[in-house]
């Protein structure tokens, strides 16, 4: 019997910065990587489940990369591409390229309410049933069809204004489990490959709140409902590929496999050592045969961690140069300037120094201010006064003496 194979990744953010330092490069490498991967497995459709951009206005570099990158993955219209907006994505621009797309077999779903008009491209790969939110594909090299339920990041007014929900607690969760059911009960049966693409909040009713990267923008207040429960989900789909949370990790195993894929590079230090992945699943007629995660080994990785001295940081730091950097340093006193001349000369990747005093006595808390003190005396009584008793370091009272000596002259 003929097996299907499905890569599904998510959360992309082309055009995406650490701070000041561009990762567009490490995009290029990564999502090459990706092609491979997809060639190498000789993969039938792809599935990207939200955050194809890192904001609403990406660049002209991070616009072509995508639509270069989709155009390889669509193998000239052999292999079906299914890309989702995500909560950093803008609906009208995923979609503004969907006429010319579509001759390659690249499906873009911007909106919650959006329809996929039947047709079929040179290399055989044929939508042949839409509706609001579903897609049945014919793929060249499939004996059964492959059915997507597909839901992209919907806010509160595209929820108001596609579907028709108000905002209450259990609006969104309702709406869409009627929806996905609907669907379901319609178009799914054990004749094809049933599969749901997403990207949402997704956790288990009652069980542990997965967290958000740091950088993340939270979508936990879709719609006014926290979370969309795997319970809503129906039964008669096969796979659930999630996008939003950039660790991998499968949600639940019921009603079926629902899998955060990660996103392929590490974007903020929260996501510092973790491993990130394209997910390959294999698919016959009716049922999941199972999926696996391919690891990605592109790209630099995200390291912090925090020193007592500058001579152990920069050993460290000799150690990891080809890496990108999240420096605490604890000390008595302020990070003085020379330091971190020492520490940013040592390397290259450093995206952050984050000085860390250590608890000292706290000064005297007393509202009243004895004037008889001498100005820099003051200043240092004021400087404890506002950090825990911390001494102001010499370096800064030198700064304080010549800002005093420039005022008196």
């Amino acid at each position: 019997m003929t097996r299907m194979k499905i890569l599904h990744t998510a959360d992309w953010h082309i055009g995406k910065k650490l701070d000041n330092f561009s990762r567009l490069d490490e995009q290029r490498l990564v999502l090459e990587e990706i092609c491979e991967i997809a060639e190498r497995e000789a993969v039938d459709a792809i599935v990207i489940a939200g955050d194809l951009f890192d904001n609403f206005n990406p660049s002209s570099e991070a616009t072509e990369l995508l639509y270069s990158t989709l155009h390889r993955l669509s193998a000239n219209g052999t292999r079906a591409v299914i890309a989702i907006a995500g909560n950093h994505d803008s609906p009208e621009r995923i979609q503004v390229p969907d006429a010319l797309a579509k001759v390659c077999g690249i499906l873009f779903v911007g909106f919650p309410n959006t329809e996929v008009k039947p047709f079929c491209t040179q290399g055989q790969v044929e939508i042949v049933k839409t509706a609001p939110g579903f897609i049945e594909i014919k793929l060249p090299n499939a004996a059964f069809p492959l059915r997507i339920l597909h839901t992209p990041y919907a806010n509160e007014q595209r929820l108001k204004t596609f579907l028709g929900v108000e905002e209450s607690e259990e609006a969104l969760r309702i709406h869409l489990q009627e929806h996905w059911q609907m669907l379901a009960d319609r178009y799914l049966d054990d004749r094809g490959f049933n599969l749901l693409a997403t990207h949402l909040f997704v956790m288990q009713k009652g069980g542990e709140m997965p967290e958000e990267p740091d950088d993340e923008r939270p979508i936990l207040h879709i719609g006014g409902a926290q979370a969309i429960y795997t319970e809503n989900f129906p039964k008669q789909v096969h796979y659930i590929a999630l996008g939003h949370l950039h660790r991998f990790h499968q949600v639940d195993k019921v009603p079926a496999p629902a899998v955060y894929s990660s996103s392929p590079l590490a974007y903020s230090f929260s996501e510092a050592n973790q491993h990130k992945y394209v997910i390959l699943i294999e698919a016959e007629t009716g049922k999941l045969i199972g999926y696996k995660p391919v690891e990605l080994l592109k790209g630099k990785k995200l390291r912090r961690n925090s020193f007592h001295g500058i001579d152990e940081a920069i050993e460290w730091l000799g150690e990891h140069q080809e890496d990108l950097i999240e420096l605490t340093i604890i000390s008595d006193n302020y990070l003085e300037a020379s330091d971190k001349k020492r520490l940013l000369d040592a390397h290259s990747g450093i995206v952050q120094i984050i000085p860390q005093v250590k608890r000292s006595e706290v000064a005297d808390t007393s509202s009243e201010v004895d004037l008889s003190l001498s100005m820099e005396k003051l200043f240092q009584e004021y400087f404890k006064s506002k950090n825990k008793g911390q001494e102001p370091s010499e370096g800064l009272m030198e700064v304080f003496r010549e800002v005093l000596g420039s005022e008196a002259e």
